[in-house]
């Protein structure tokens, strides 16, 4: 039961092909997708037509929720552009996307908590804006009730696992498309992975519960960099370029 866990693409369609690539050549077939698929401002149909054609078990994540339930003018500066180049095909399928599932009857899936698509599981933010591990009785809070012995979270873009003290492993895989981000909720703050590659999960059966391995994968980044930039958001653009928030 090796299976590949990807999250959070937000339109970059380079960074998607270059780990679906990996993927393969990890000689892997079964992959989890946790949500964030097209929102951004770089190539969200290209993208959704990539991620419909996967043969894969798919969540919806925040900003794919935002783009089916409200109009384009209360869309938000990563929403209202994806949605105007998505077609009804497209919105059509999302519709169609759980919020949550469960893979093999042993790995819960969701994109932020399993009952909130916008609250950070794994990660608090400060009021200082500091992003720091939440405590284990905060993650534990959140995992009540679920009884898989995988759980698969995505949302923050920060790579991260998270053993429970039953033995239970919270994992996110990172972001595929989108190594920083800038956000105001609950306290303004940036996320900033420190490079450009795109990143995703290996999950597989161990000795004791299950092993993780995180894949950092080089594409080409510059490029995807200069059409966030032709499309007037250079924050990031400096993000997609070197995996910091310039």
């Amino acid at each position: 039961m090796r299976f590949a866990a990807i999250a959070d693409v937000h339109g970059n369609y380079l960074a998607l092909d270059a780990v679906l690539a990996d993927i393969r050549a990890q000689g892997i077939s079964d992959i989890v997708h946790l949500g964030d698929m097209a929102s951004g401002p770089l190539d969200a149909r290209r993208t959704m037509d990539t991620l419909m054609a996967l043969d894969a078990v798919h969540v919806l994540g925040n900003h794919d929720r935002y783009l089916i339930d409200r109009p384009p003018e209360k869309m938000g500066s990563w929403d209202r552009p994806a949605h105007a180049q998505l077609e009804a095909r497209h919105l059509d399928w999302l519709r169609a996307v759980p919020r949550t599932a469960v893979f093999r009857g042993q790995v819960f899936l969701c994109h932020a908590t399993p009952d909130n698509d916008e609250i950070y599981w794994l990660e608090t933010v400060l009021p200082d804006g500091a992003v720091r591990i939440s405590s284990l009785e905060t993650i534990e809070k959140y995992a009540h009730g679920i009884t898989q012995p995988l759980i698969l979270c995505a949302h923050t873009h920060i790579a991260r696992a998270v053993r429970l003290r039953d033995g239970r492993l919270i994992v996110n895989p990172g972001s595929v498309g989108s190594p920083g981000f800038r956000d105001v909720h609950p306290f303004p703050h940036a996320v900033e992975a420190g490079t450009p590659d795109a990143r995703y999960a290996i999950l597989e059966p161990a000795v004791g519960g299950w092993g993780v391995t995180f894949r950092h994968v080089p594409y080409d980044h510059d490029a995807m960099a200069a059409l966030a930039r032709k499309n007037r958001q250079p924050e990031l653009a400096h993000a997609l370029a070197t995996g910091w928030i310039g």
